[in-house]
């Protein structure tokens, strides 16, 4: 079982930065794929990002590739999302979630989901 408390969201302008963390629960954090998800209103949970366990490769949604980028810290149990040149579409709440043998873009591949943090991009 592995527990993901979201923190970092906020109102931000358009062209600023924010980093956006995840701390999961367990000793087992660096066997899991991590990724992030977004939700805007009205609209279904969309992929933003992941990372591999093991070789920390990354795959990142065409729709914030060069402005995102994932990482994790295994020794701190940490995920990141940092989110450069922001832009009002970028609103929308966060997820981070994890997956144990499962690597893809699909929110039904991944089996734990942290409770989300509010984006909010202000042109």
């Amino acid at each position: 079982q592995v527990q993901l408390i979201e923190s970092g969201g906020g109102l931000v302008q358009a062209g600023r930065s924010l980093r956006l963390s995840c701390a999961a629960s367990g000793r087992t954090f660096s066997s899991y794929t991590m990724g992030w998800f977004r939700q805007a209103p009205g609209k279904e949970r969309e992929f933003v990002a992941a990372i591999r366990r093991s070789t920390g490769t990354t795959y990142y949604a065409d729709s914030v590739k060069g402005r995102f980028t994932i990482s994790r810290d295994n020794a701190k149990n940490t995920v990141y999302l940092q989110m450069n040149s922001l832009k009002p579409e970028d609103t929308a709440v966060y997820y981070c979630t994890a997956v144990q043998g499962y690597w893809g873009r699909s929110p039904y591949g991944y089996d734990y989901w942290g409770q989300g943090t509010q984006v909010t991009v202000s042109s």
